[in-house]
């Protein structure tokens, strides 16, 4: 099969590309970027005014399959993946049963290959059920693919089984991705400790309970050797942790996500809106624009949505009763857009870099980059679209959004898996 894409503003900081150009991909790969090209026979679509990038990876998303497929499952997900314009995404092992074996990355390696509308990298438990007890069949997961490790959603309590993990990973070069959250400080916290627990009359859950594992797991990663990467940073100390260990060479990156840059603390207002109730929690207007300056310059190497769907029945309780999370597939390219490149804050290349190329990179995956050899996963979007954030338009199950009735300028319309059409002018193709 022949595609070709005309006429649209092609950006790629791994190339040097950003000018409008065409590209032509035959059987999956990209064949040629340049000029007034053409092709015998094969499909031609008409991309002007909008932009072509690598295609987007989100390196942190709940799928849900298996066993809580009334959230979501690897049908929806995916298919809110592609309708957010992303090509591949990293599934979390926080599953029933948790994928800590080989048996549960080959089910969802295969479901994916079933019914999935992007690509499904499975990153595989440190720790058998995610108990942080005994060592999970790690050695075996990456016989199947697996090149990441992680207790997402748990934080690995005791140092010396941490220490086990990033040495048994270390021998892979498999990167170990720490949800970092010391348990016994954090206990029954709702949201941040300080003004927002003491106003909403809240348990607080203190920065302190994620920046002394950020601290731990920067010293264990000193001691193996292993890459490390912080899920989901959320405070300004934290980050210059980060900061600091990436000075000193060693192997950390982090990750950071829409809802901790553009809401806070102080968005939690007395309705107590659930689809706010997040892990780690929203943080300080301060730490939201700390994380923004890590992205500018570096510090930050991913922009992730740790999209996590639930049921309406299970947000719609008392706040303290309600699951933490929020879904992001869907918004996260419009909340990006609009909030950084929109205003100058960072231009299309870091975009591009923080939502493609960086993620890849962690992940330990193949390159895609807009030159002729290269897989054809490409991301489009039109920079001028606006649009309202409403759940009728969403391809998800859940609507636990937390920009739900926000408008963003920005906004996916077509991707492509392997030279195939994923989504065209905004409808998922099935």
């Amino acid at each position: 099969m022949a595609l070709m894409l005309k006429g649209a503003r092609c950006i790629d900081p791994q190339v040097g590309l950003d000018e409008v150009c065409d590209i032509l991909i035959r059987d999956g790969k990209i064949v040629e970027v340049g000029h007034d090209l053409s092709m015998e026979k094969g499909e031609e679509r008409d991309l002007t005014g909008k932009i072509v990038v690598p295609g987007l990876v989100d390196m942190h998303v709940h799928l849900r399959e298996p066993g809580y497929e009334q959230k979501e499952d690897i049908a929806s997900g995916t298919r809110a993946a592609a309708h957010g314009g992303f090509t591949a995404v990293c599934a979390m092992p926080n599953t029933n049963p948790v994928i800590d074996n080989a048996v549960g990355v080959e089910y969802v390696r295969a479901r994916a290959n079933e019914v999935g509308k992007c690509r499904v990298i499975v990153s595989g438990a440190c720790t058998k059920g995610l108990a942080g007890e005994i060592l999970a069949e790690m050695g075996d997961m990456h016989a199947h693919g697996v090149c990441a490790f992680t207790d997402d959603g748990h934080g690995v309590q005791s140092s010396g089984m941490m220490r086990r993990v990033m040495d048994y990973a270390s021998q892979f070069d498999c990167v170990v991705m720490p949800h970092c959250q010391d348990d016994s400080l954090v206990g029954e916290g709702q949201v941040n400790e300080g003004v927002a627990s003491t106003r909403l009359g809240m348990l607080g859950w203190p920065a302190e309970g994620e920046e002394l594992e950020i601290a731990r797991d920067i010293a264990l990663c000193r001691l193996t050797g292993c890459p490390l990467h912080i899920q989901h940073i959320t405070t300004a100390r934290g980050l210059e942790m980060v900061r600091q260990a990436k000075a000193e060479g060693l192997p950390v990156t982090c990750e950071v996500t829409p809802h901790h840059m553009f809401l806070t603390e102080d968005d939690i207002d007395d309705t107590y809106p659930t689809a706010l109730k997040v892990n780690p929690p929203l943080r300080t207007s301060d730490d939201a624009v700390a994380l923004v300056e890590g992205v500018v310059d570096g510090t930050v190497d991913a922009i992730v949505t740790d999209h996590a769907p639930h049921t309406d029945w299970e947000k719609d309780r008392e706040f303290e009763l309600a699951p933490f999370g929020m879904i992001g597939l869907e918004t996260s390219l419009g909340a990006v857009l609009t909030n950084l490149v929109a205003k100058g804050i960072i231009d299309y290349d870091k975009m591009v870099q923080v939502m493609a190329v960086n993620p890849r990179a962690i992940l330990r995956q193949e390159p895609v980059k807009l030159e002729a050899g290269s897989t054809a996963d490409l991301t489009v979007f039109d920079p001028s679209e606006e649009w309202t954030v409403e759940r009728a338009g969403f391809y998800s199950k859940a609507g636990n959004a937390g920009f739900m009735g926000c408008t963003f300028t920005g906004k996916a319309t077509d991707a492509y898996v392997g030279g195939y059409a994923t989504m065209e002018d905004g409808v998922v193709v099935e």
